[in-house]
């Protein structure tokens, strides 16, 4: 759900570099003109080390993202104010599960392990998007979550689907078109609380307010400031910049806003004939800083409930081990 604004350094990695000088230069050459061909980097080509660690970094932290992210809807089950909007719900987070899924599959076709990614993420070393560290204070948060987060995810993740490294491109295709349907829900679900009391209309007032900047900063701090960017998009990462997603999104959403009748809360909105843009307010990079960091409204709510669902499993875990086991083995008798 959620990539581009969290391509920054784990507690547990290194700070990406250039391509070292000691990467084979013959093969370093072929890596590049695949790269310029617009080709597909698969898992048993050779690559630099960095290229490999950036996409572990970033799938991770994206994987990371899924499963955090199904926290603060999961809450909401059990108090969605009808049926319909309970069995929406639930195969919307189950989709975000999925999401991780794939996502962790794609980052062990790297060399790594699904339990030492895990391991980063239950011990507050590896970091995951700082949207899911604010509190969904009511049920119009999750028609905004819907409309707003995952609109910004679906901006940055279509063209992910373009990325260099095969897996990957791969994995979003599908996560990609789920998106589209969370996204097109959420917006629903606005719909119909607009078309309905003034205290509902209230509520959705009050969830855009307080969600509509922090959307904003999923896509990353701004170009200057993303040290990063430039090689990511040198080798097929990343596709587009941070300041360029944000400002698509800001122009596809003003126009959906005003079919709800919200009004979105920045004063210096405005549409600007000579960019073809509209023209936006400061984000509060302190605020999104402060979140990443560790110290948002809900990071160790966040992390605790994530560990505890984790340890709580680990007798699913063991039993299905334990099956594949059992079956190895009636298999090989079988074979014999």
């Amino acid at each position: 759900m959620y990539t581009q604004s969290f391509s920054v350094p784990d507690d547990t990695g290194q700070k990406i570099k250039a391509v070292a000088a000691i990467e084979p230069p013959e093969l370093m050459a072929k890596f590049d003109a695949r790269i310029d061909a617009d080709g597909r980097i698969e898992p048993q080509d050779w690559m630099p080390e960095a290229y490999r660690k950036t996409l572990v970094r970033q799938i991770s932290q994206h994987a990371h993202s899924e499963i955090v992210g199904m926290l603060p809807e999961g809450n909401w089950i059990s108090r969605a104010p009808s049926l319909k909007r309970k069995a929406i719900l639930i195969a919307k987070v189950q989709d975000e599960g999925g999401h991780g899924q794939y996502l962790y599959s794609a980052a062990e076709t790297l060399g790594v392990s699904r339990a030492d990614l895990l391991d980063a993420l239950h011990s507050g070393k590896a970091k995951y998007s700082s949207i899911f560290n604010y509190p969904t204070l009511n049920w119009a948060d999750v028609g905004t979550i819907g409309w707003l987060v995952d609109g910004a995810a679906i901006m940055n993740q279509v063209p992910l689907c373009r990325c260099s490294y095969g897996p990957y491109s791969r994995a979003m295709i599908r996560v990609c078109k789920e998106e589209s349907f969370h996204q097109r829900q959420g917006y629903e679900a606005l719909l119909v609380m607009m078309r309905g009391t003034d205290e509902q209309k209230a509520m959705v007032q009050d969830s855009v307010n307080r969600w509509w900047w922090k959307c904003l900063a999923m896509f990353g701090p701004p170009d200057a400031d993303s040290p990063h960017s430039a090689q990511g998009m040198r080798w097929g990462i990343k596709r587009v910049s941070n300041d360029d997603l944000r400002q698509k999104f800001i122009d596809a959403t003003v126009p959906q806003a005003k079919v709800l009748g919200i009004t979105l809360p920045d004063p210096d909105l405005k549409w600007n004939e000579e960019r073809g843009h509209y023209d936006y307010g400061q984000i509060d990079w302190d605020e999104f800083w402060t979140t990443v960091n560790g110290n948002g409204p809900c990071n160790k709510e966040r992390l605790s409930t994530r560990v505890k669902a984790h340890n709580d499993g680990q007798w699913v875990r063991d039993a299905a081990l334990a099956h594949a086991r059992k079956q190895q083995q009636r298999a090989m008798k079988e074979a014999a």
